[in-house]
């Protein structure tokens, strides 16, 4: 049977004995389906200014259509994705996605703020089938290409991040916002039935209740330091990494006269720094996790320092996107690669922990970045933002020093 065939890849280690392989078209098709369904916790971030006077949100509050978002995702990554070590993977991610599709429909119906919140709350629950993908992916793939592999598909899935918001902009200025989130479940419904025809079945080893499911995830994040460390390291990165999305936009359309299409270049050049997901993946393969890491987590808070000065103008938010996505996503991957070869037959639940933080870091900084901004402006709002990644760097050194 030809490796290029799903099949081969119907049965897990746990069941077969064999390292299973992942074919080229389906590392792409992962990637595709990884960034697709993210991105849905993306759309809203550029189009704030939009969606918030539709609906009656004050500027203050915009930020919640953002971190609520960021709460679901992070609520279903700790009670649905470790479902995926106990469930049939395959149905899980159709079931998840046929939801996710229904809650954007209702997005686009929304003409409250209440209602409109709910909704993004939901997107963001039903959003982590991503999340159960990526994961499946690693225990498919062999120890020795694994951070390889795993790279190439958060490259799809970091795409999707980055992407969501030029896609928005662009697609706000011809079929209004509204139109983005209709969009966006129509794609989901195709997501489904593309899932249905040609992901793999697996069905894992594990078998137990919900709720000691649930509690074996706590009992993870107390059995590996390394899961606690890497986790906070990424939850403080993507603070400020969802910190700087949030107001970056405004700061360009009111500032700088950027209309929505603007915007949309602007994100697209921060895409840019979707190059270190696979790069990232090789490097730890090699053996360079830490010094790469070091690496990322100086890049992040120098990127947002340099974002704040004042005599670059709005080349100085360009060249901090790019720096700042190049850092989060290497860093993430770095991340990743280490946390799944903790337990390979735990890897949906050690993934819920680690993307769990750095969700909870994410809406946490997207409800910080509005109020800041709102008060402060521009330069001291991005300065403070610094300090976030800053931390993480200094718990690094701490732990590990310079020169490891």
């Amino acid at each position: 049977m030809s490796a290029s065939n799903p099949e081969v890849l119907a049965s897990s280690p746990a069941h077969s004995g064999t390292t299973p392989v992942l074919s080229k078209t389906l590392v792409i098709f992962l990637a595709f389906c990884c960034g697709a369904v993210v991105a849905n916790l993306y759309y809203a971030q550029p189009i704030v200014e939009l969606i918030a006077p539709s609906i009656g949100l004050s500027p203050e509050h915009a930020s919640l259509i953002v971190s609520l978002t960021q709460f679901g995702y992070a609520a279903g990554l700790l009670f649905l994705v470790p479902l995926a070590d106990l469930a049939e993977n395959k149905r899980l991610v159709i079931g998840l996605t046929l939801l996710v599709a229904v809650f954007l429909a209702a997005a686009g119906l929304a003409d409250a703020p209440s209602l409109f919140l709910i909704a993004s709350l939901m997107i963001g629950l039903t959003s982590v089938a991503v999340q159960i993908l990526v994961p499946l992916a690693a225990h498919m793939a062999p120890e020795s290409s694994r951070g390889r592999v795993v790279g190439n598909i958060m490259s799809g899935l970091l795409l999707g991040i980055l992407l969501a918001r030029p896609v928005a902009s662009v697609a706000s200025e011809y079929i209004g916002w509204r139109g983005v989130f209709f969009s966006a479940a129509l794609l989901m419904l195709v997501i489904a039935a593309l899932v249905a025809v040609l992901l793999p079945q697996r069905k894992p080893s594990h078998h137990t209740g919900y709720p000691r499911l649930i509690g074996s995830v706590f009992k993870l994040a107390r059995q590996y330091p390394v899961l606690r460390e890497r986790s906070l390291y990424q939850g403080l990165l993507f603070a400020s990494f969802s910190f700087f999305w949030t107001v970056a936009p405004i700061e360009l359309i009111r500032h700088y006269g950027f209309s929505q299409n603007g915007v949309a270049l602007f994100a697209l050049v921060g895409a840019v720094g979707a190059i270190a997901a696979p790069i990232a993946g090789r490097l730890a393969d090699a053996g360079h996790g830490h010094a790469s890491t070091r690496v990322a987590l100086l890049m992040a808070p120098t990127a947002l320092l340099v974002g704040g000065l004042p005599g670059l103008g709005y080349l100085g938010l360009v060249i901090a996107a790019v720096a700042l996505d190049f850092a989060v996503q290497m860093n993430m991957v770095l991340g990743q690669r280490e946390v799944y070869a903790l337990d390979p037959h735990s890897r949906a639940r050690l993934n819920a922990v680690f993307m769990t933080s750095i969700f909870v870091g994410g809406a946490l900084g997207s409800m910080l970045a509005s109020p800041l901004y709102e008060n402060l402006g521009w330069a001291t709002t991005s300065c403070a933002a610094a300090i976030i990644p800053a931390l993480a760097l200094v718990i690094f050194l701490a732990k590990h020093g310079i020169k490891r």
